[in-house]
């Protein structure tokens, strides 16, 4: 019986860490649920995770690739500390992905190909429930219950990660960007519902390809989740992402290259006890103008400590 109540108390937090990894991908198309949900106070969270995409994806949307063929493997290291911000319930969690890239493209109308491995952009994210989800501590946290949470996060991923000035397909993108987001979650039953508006702005790259100055427009994006929670703490995720913007300019020339995509998705976590939890993810590009017409899949680990549970 204390394994079953442990079991549904990590449930109730199992993969709230997890969420960000897969968004490393494509890190402007996020797939992320439970982005706002509650965890008790002083809980930390390793995560060890890898996605495998495959298609017509640009790894920096803004680069000006044409009939791309592109496969990326990413290995992704995390970590993530449950907060009490001011009585409100919080997160911190950095993100650090190593990828391998190898495809080929048009470019210019002429052939390339590129066969590259290295770390990608970190991501550093502070969030923070502003209604609905209290701090609380081990003991109070296993008598509460989700009805409606209201919350915001800020990420920033700094221009690190490797990157090579002569060539147009890099690991990283040379380049800040800052992420502001807000969510509401509202729980009904089994089922929560989610929904998350963000906004990434770029920092100029200004050593890009052929000695020249990339800038780019935001990115907007609208998500939103149906989860569905088991009584053992499993929970499964759909998913859908909408996103918008990101014209790019080359010292200054605007670019044909305006996203305006939709993906789908689906989530599936598992409590293995309670201190170990394994995810899995895919997703694929419905409608497609620029640079998410791929497929993608992932696996997680997650280790949980601290918290008093």
């Amino acid at each position: 019986m204390e394994t079953l109540r442990a079991l549904r108390s990590i449930g109730c937090v199992a993969m709230f860490a997890l969420a960000a990894f897969f968004a490393h991908t494509a890190r402007a198309q996020d797939i992320e649920p439970r982005a706002y949900s509650n965890a008790p106070v002083g809980v930390n969270f390793v995560i060890v995770g890898n996605v495998l995409a495959r298609g017509g994806m640009s790894f920096d949307p803004s680069v000006p690739l044409d009939d791309a063929h592109i496969e990326t493997n990413s290995i992704v290291l995390a970590y993530a500390r449950a907060l009490d911000l001011w009585g409100r319930s919080g997160k911190f969690d950095a993100i650090v992905p190593y990828s391998r890239i190898d495809g080929t493209a048009l470019f210019a109308g002429q052939p390339v190909s590129r066969d590259i491995h290295g770390f990608a952009r970190p991501a550093f994210r502070v969030s923070m429930n502003l209604y609905g989800a209290p701090a609380l501590q081990a003991r109070e946290f296993r008598g509460w219950k989700q009805d409606l949470i209201v919350g915001m996060s800020l990420q920033v991923a700094p221009p690190l990660g490797q990157y090579d000035a002569t060539r147009l397909v890099n690991v990283s993108s040379h380049r800040w960007s800052v992420k502001p987001e807000i969510g509401v979650s509202k729980a009904v039953g089994r089922w929560t519902i989610e929904v998350q508006a963000a906004a990434t702005l770029y920092g100029d790259n200004g050593h890009f390809f052929g000695n020249t100055t990339r800038s780019q427009d935001p990115i907007y994006a609208l998500q939103g989740h149906l989860i569905y929670g088991f009584v053992s703490g499993k929970w499964v995720s759909f998913d859908a992402t909408w996103f918008t913007g990101g014209r790019t300019r080359i010292d200054g020339a605007l670019n044909n290259d305006l996203q305006r995509n939709t993906r789908v998705g689906i989530v599936f976590a598992l409590p293995v006890n309670p201190r170990n939890s394994v995810k899995l993810t895919a997703s694929s590009g419905v409608v497609t103008r620029t640079g998410s017409d791929f497929d993608a899949v992932g696996i997680a680990w997650q280790y949980r400590w601290g918290g008093g549970l």
